[in-house]
């Protein structure tokens, strides 16, 4: 099965990496990173490039699609190769799924019209203007229109370890999880804006101001 992780510029790196990490685990998912050009992809910071294998245009029918998200995806839901390539493949894929702000991008192809789904905390008023209805969970699945939609980051681990699942087995799901070790426990509970104080947000902000 062809798993397709679309790349464009200034990305969040976690959002293609983490799934990818999971989904190449397992011998029967081949993954391919896709764009609208073959080469190098800068990530949001510029301080990492990924590399696009395949363009749009060689990939018509890839059976599950991951679009990650990042703040160049506020550029990318106006429009353009991206946001056509996920219209155009969607009818044929097994799942379209998204991590972080990439459900905008599913947003601006029309496929989250009137459903339940998740972003980025700091995106749900964006996420509404597409039509969908944002909710607060990490992974939000959408079976019988083969959409899922992951919350912030490190929720395409979460996302991804599910695809498995859906897509091989729940034996493969938990071997790929193993592999990769993911068996969190954070020093802090502070994973939601709800679960900290202003003193974080106002730093939160801080390092928004300077990367932005």
């Amino acid at each position: 099965m062809q798993i397709a992780i679309p790349l464009y510029p200034r990305l969040t790196a976690l959002d293609a990496i983490g799934p990818y990490e999971v989904l190449q685990r397992v011998p029967e998912l081949d993954v391919v990173f896709v764009g609208e050009e073959l080469g190098e992809v800068r990530t949001e910071n510029g301080m990492l490039g990924l590399t696009v294998d395949a363009t749009y245009g060689s990939l018509p029918r890839p059976d599950v699609v991951v679009v990650p998200g990042g703040i160049g995806s506020r550029e990318q839901v106006r429009g353009g190769a991206l946001v056509d390539w996920v219209r155009a493949v969607h009818p044929t894929t097994r799942f379209t799924t998204s991590v972080c702000t990439g459900s905008l991008i599913l947003g601006a192809a029309g496929l989250l019209t009137g459903l339940t789904a998740t972003t980025h905390w700091g995106a749900t008023e964006l996420l509404a203007r597409f039509g969908a209805h944002p909710v607060r969970h990490r992974v939000v699945a959408h079976p019988e229109q083969r959409i899922i939609t992951a919350a912030g980051m490190s929720s395409g681990i979460d996302m991804a370890i599910r695809l498995v699942a859906l897509l091989v087995d729940d034996v493969a799901a938990q071997a790929a999880q193993v592999v990769v070790e993911y068996d969190p426990e954070p020093p802090y509970d502070a994973g939601h804006p709800d679960e900290v104080g202003p003193e974080v947000m106002a730093r939160i902000a801080e390092y928004r101001a300077v990367r932005s």
